[in-house]
Parts: C-alpha cells; structure tokens; sequence
C-alpha cells in the first residue's frame, strides 16, 4: 500500500488504540490460566492476532465476539507440534519458554525480518533449564523440548527483556522456592509490565530491584477478565503529530501505566509542548519547540517518534539508546537517518548516541517504511509539516502494531490518501 500524507493542521479529539504489549501478555497469561478469561478492548494488530493464534497451537479455546475475546484452556497442552510467531519479536521471546513447559518437541517459526534476527540466546539458556534447543546457526527456525524445570538461574538482562518476560511467565506456572537473577538488565518498564498482568493472574514474583525475580511457594494462574489498556506507543506518534501540527486529545490512555513509552510526555515537555494530563487523557498543543536531549535505552521504540518530533524542534537533539535499534523489524538508526534526509533532516549516528538536526524545514518526498510500521508512522507525522506532500511506499507495515493509524490521522484532520500497490 502506498500512503500520501499532505501538509495538515491538527484538531480534534482520538481514543488510543489498544496495547499490543499488554494484549500479547495477557493471551500468554489466559493460556497458562485454568479456565475462561474474558480479554475486552482487544488488539487487532497482526503482533496480536499472531499471539492469539500461537495461544490456540498450544491449547487454548478462543472464541472472537464482537467486543471481547475469550481464552478457555487448560495450561499448555499443545495442538499442534509448530507454531508461528508471525513477525512479532515479543511474541517469539515469550512463548518459546512457555511452550518449553510441555513435553511435547515443537518446532518454531516467524516470517519477515523476525528470520533475520537473532535467536542463539535461546540456546544459551534454555539448555540450563533441561530444555533441549536448536535454532539454524542462531536464527530461525528454533526446535525446543521440554517440559522446562526451573531452577535458580543467572541470565544476561542486556540481551532481551522480553525473554525474561517469557522465562518470568513460564517460571510462575510451575517454579517453587527459585530465583532469576539478572545482570543489565534493559528496558525495566517491560518487566514491570510483565509482572503487573502476572498478578493481576494471580501470581505474584517478589521483584529486587530488577536483579532478582524469587518465586517462593508454588503458584497457579487463574482465569480473569481483563481490559486491554491504551497503547503509549502508538499514542506517541498521535501526541507528536498535535505538538508540531495543531491540537488534539488523546484519550484511553493510562498516565499510571507500566508501558516504558509513556516517557513520550517527557520528551515533549522538554522540547516545549503544551501538555494538560488527566488520568487517562491528555490535551497537547502546538507551542514554539526547541530541541531535548532523551535516553531511550529502555523505551527504544520511541526513537521513530522521537525523531519526527525532533525534526521539528529549533536546534540539534540528542536522543541516547542507538544500540538497541538494530534487530528491531529494520535497522531503525539507519532506517530513519536514509527517510528523514529524503524530507531534508539530517541525522548523525555516533555509537550509541543520535543526533537530529532540526528546523530547517521539511521537504516533500517519496519515502520508504522499509517494512517497519513504527518508520512508516514516523514519516506521516513529519509529513504533516512539510512543504509538500509525502509519499510512503509499503504503508500497510502500520498493520503490525496500529493498523488503524491513518484511520485516527484522518480523525484529527489530516489530508491523507492511500493507492493500493500490486
């Protein structure tokens, strides 16, 4: 799909969509749960829709309604010796280990740039945990079997929160009286996440500061009805595009909430925004904005907004986490400093460090997503303030994570076309 996103002026009020973090956490969750779980607002992204049907591979019941879906099983009692994550990094890192839980051997496969990522830290740990594991020379597709015994363990925290979210889950269906302990950890507000929805299952992990997860007498997960919350990630491109282009309010979205994202209201306040927060919406102004300097190592998919943001502001900003945005669905650092020099924004890498030089106007152009939903959105919202139309070739990457995203740009009045593309 093509997208052709016009110079617009922002208004109007937009309800966030949901949470394809906290959906895939919460199938997971009903999945290891004994019983109907009732998940409303639920996510439609292809991330979501992937975790659902993995869910049903090892043994869940799903039925769809209209406003809800229900997750009946009875733990992790595989149908089906495969599964397929989609292209969904989460949704590999997490179910892996739970599947790990059977005894069953089970092969497991993605699609897109999920085959090009690496896997080999599997091999490195699961191994400890009596789980036998192979991937094709550290990549795709990965054959575990189990079942997993848990036990105390060390891992590396720098090489995916989101494994340990999947070990954490695993741990809390079946460990007792064992502890993780992990060093480096990155993107602590993942994990937060992580376990906030394992205890709103029922299971609860004594936290130490992010270094130590004990898990003491044994525990169940129990079916819940649980509602989906706004995703910050996606509300960030939405907030952003109000701050350089208008007004908006963005409702649906949890100012408590545990998503690492939600840090985008403090990039915004220090680039000059005006901002009126209530529980769970905020207000945002266009206002005279000056360049910030951020750290996104823990919420590194802030970067795409972050960078249309800083497009905007008067003055070079210096956005810290670079590292973590290789093995993201493109190589998110270059990605953007190659689509964003298109539109006249230059953009310096320097080790772990970005730089984006600012105000000096963007241009129209014909720009790539390169297949990543959250460079495709990054693009239409610098769009909004450039001189002439822009161009985004293979739009329809949004579906991944906010397939309704140019539906909700239009909401707030943007001038937005789309050409399907053979």
């Amino acid at each position: 799909m093509q997208v052709t996103v016009s110079p617009s002026v922002i208004k109007g009020t937009v309800t966030a969509n949901p949470s394809k973090s906290a959906m895939q956490r919460a199938v997971a969750a009903a999945l290891l749960s004994k019983g109907k779980t009732i998940i409303r607002n639920p996510g439609l992204s292809n991330d979501c829709l992937a975790a659902l049907e993995v869910a049903e591979n090892l043994g869940a019941m799903v039925r769809r309604e209209a406003s809800h879906y229900e997750v009946s099983s009875k733990g992790v009692e595989p149908f089906y010796d495969e599964i397929n994550c989609g292209e969904s990094g989460l949704g590999i890192r997490m179910f892996t280990p739970i599947a790990a839980l059977s005894s069953l051997g089970i092969s497991i496969n993605g699609h897109g740039s999920l085959t090009t990522r690496p896997m080999d830290f599997f091999e490195q740990v699961l191994p400890l945990l009596d789980v036998e594991c192979k991937t094709q020379q550290g990549k795709l597709p990965l054959f575990i079997k189990g079942p997993l015994q848990p036990k105390n363990i060390e891992i590396d925290g720098s090489l995916s929160s989101q494994f340990l979210t999947g070990l954490l889950m695993a741990y809390g269906a079946v460990a007792e009286n064992v502890t993780i302990t992990v060093k480096d950890l990155k993107s602590k507000p993942y994990i937060d996440l992580t376990l906030q929805i394992m205890e709103l299952f029922g299971v609860k992990v004594e936290n130490e500061n992010f270094e130590k997860f004990h898990f003491g007498a044994r525990q169940t997960y129990k079916p819940t009805d649980y509602s989906v919350e706004g995703d910050w990630s996606g509300a960030a491109f939405l907030l952003v595009a109000a701050a350089v282009a208008g007004k908006a309010e963005v409702s649906s979205i949890n100012i408590h909430s545990a998503q690492s994202d939600k840090a985008i209201l403090q990039a915004l306040e220090s680039a000059g925004a005006q901002l009126l927060s209530g529980v769970f919406t905020i207000d945002i102004t266009k206002a005279p904005l000056q360049s910030f300097t951020f750290d996104a190592t823990d919420c590194p998919d802030l970067f795409p907004p972050l960078v249309a943001l800083a497009a905007n502001c008067h003055g070079t900003t210096k956005i810290y986490g670079v590292s973590r945005l290789a093995h993201k669905e493109s190589d998110r650092g270059v990605t953007l400093q190659k689509e964003f020099g298109k539109m006249g924004i230059r953009i310096t890498l320097n080790g772990d460090e970005m730089l984006v030089h600012g105000g000096t106007g963007l241009k129209g152009a014909v720009v790539d997503s390169h297949n990543d939903h959250r460079i495709a959105m990054a693009c239409a919202v610098a769009a909004l303030t450039a001189d002439a139309p822009v161009t985004i070739e293979r739009a329809d990457a949004i579906n991944k994570s906010y397939p309704e995203f140019f539906d909700h740009l239009q909401q707030l009045g943007a001038q937005v076309s789309e050409v399907a593309v053979p």
